[in-house]
């Protein structure tokens, strides 16, 4: 006996299984990749006689394998409001002396006169789909991926943090403020 979960998929949104196991779901914002090869579930198109239908199921009743099938079906409904409506991050760009530029160059986000740091800061951007727009003080990370934007925005905060300093005082860097 397994555990089994179904998704319907919303309008809009065509997705592709191959083989190997990767999903990908493509929609008005963009296209969504996730490889779900490496764990211990079986995703399948069609259910229950309706081919708008995903299947994810376990390969045995053990407790992690169940998990691991809600996970999936979580994943999977990320995917599909990513592709749908899209994943925004805002960060907010924080000072106190010296004032931060930040600039978008091909895949990097460049941040520039970090506490008068001559060498500007760089962070990578993970996914061609992410797009940045950098307006006064505010930084918003926007794609159809939830990872690849999460990760990009992490990546800016990152590149900001401060090194053998005090944290409680020397608070200039950018940083997260809203998740949507």
């Amino acid at each position: 006996m397994s555990t089994k979960a179904e998704l319907a998929l919303p309008e809009g949104v065509s997705i592709n299984l191959d083989g190997s196991g990767v999903l990908s779901v493509k929609g008005p914002r963009g296209t969504c990749k996730k490889d779900f090869s490496n764990i211990r579930i079986k995703i399948g198109q069609g259910g229950e006689g309706d081919a708008r239908r995903i299947t994810i199921e376990s390969l045995s009743d053990r407790r992690d394998d169940v998990s691991i099938v809600n996970t999936a079906k979580k994943l999977i409904q990320n995917m599909f409001k990513g592709v749908t409506s899209g994943w925004t991050y805002r960060l907010k760009v924080a000072y106190s002396h010296f004032p931060i530029t930040i600039t978008v160059k091909g895949n990097k986000v460049q941040i520039e006169n970090f506490y008068g740091e001559r060498v500007p800061r760089t962070a990578s951007i993970t996914s061609s789909d992410v797009k940045i727009s950098v307006s006064g003080d505010d930084v918003v990370v926007e794609g159809p991926c939830l990872e690849d934007v999460s990760q990009t925005a992490g990546n800016i905060e990152q590149a900001t943090r401060v090194r053998r300093k005090d944290v409680r005082v020397f608070l200039d860097g950018v940083y997260i403020y809203e998740k949507a």
